[in-house]
């Protein structure tokens, strides 16, 4: 008998509990905001940039034998337009450049430096790392003749996305000049810099 009272107290005292257990409301629960930290890197850009230029090269440009090696800066404008996939962005970009490039032995200078390449890179979120190739531009003053050529560039850089329209980056490039003027005269121009970009 006085095991059966125990287990009627019990009963008694634990059926509000259990019954108010199970008509507590519900409530809905709730899940944290995903914050992206990604971004797109589609669309159309312009910008600006500013690089240190050096070249490289030998010969008897202008009629005069002369050493076409000089340093000097290299600044211009850019614009162009990427496509982001995903896990990889593509895109062209043209860029106009002024350079003030002397050689060191006096006998002239680079003065223009255009390029038109195709990009390719891996996105990484804010941070695109990428790729470049395409066509080069030159023209200056050697041995007091002036010359221009066609050429190569190829090259490599990194573009961070501060916000969605704003991107600061630097990039190191190399342009190729083979035969200028069919002079036999090969001339290589390096250069590394910054740039910022304004995305549209």
């Amino acid at each position: 008998m006085k095991s059966l009272s125990i287990i009627a107290i019990t009963t008694v005292f634990a059926s509000p509990v259990l019954a108010g257990g199970l008509n507590e409301p519900y409530v809905e629960p709730t899940i944290a905001p995903v914050v992206s930290l990604g971004g797109d890197w589609t669309g159309g850009y312009v910008g600006a940039r500013l690089s240190y230029g050096d070249s490289s090269g030998s010969g008897a440009l202008g009629g005069t034998p002369n050493i076409l090696d000089g340093t000097g800066a290299v600044y211009g404008v850019q614009g162009g337009y990427l496509y982001d996939f995903g896990t990889y962005v593509m895109g062209a970009e043209l860029n106009l450049n002024k350079a003030d490039i002397d050689f060191d032995s006096g006998v002239g200078s680079i003065d223009n430096l255009h390029t038109f390449k195709v990009k390719a890179g891996y996105d990484a979120g804010r941070t695109l790392i990428f790729g470049s190739l395409g066509a080069a531009y030159a023209d200056g003053v050697a041995g007091g003749t002036k010359y221009d050529d066609v050429g190569y560039v190829v090259g490599a850089g990194v573009e961070y996305m501060i916000n969605d329209r704003v991107s600061l980056g630097g990039e190191v490039n190399y342009h190729r000049f083979d035969d200028i003027d069919n002079s036999g005269v090969d001339v290589g121009v390096t250069t590394v810099g910054a740039t910022m970009n304004f995305r549209f």
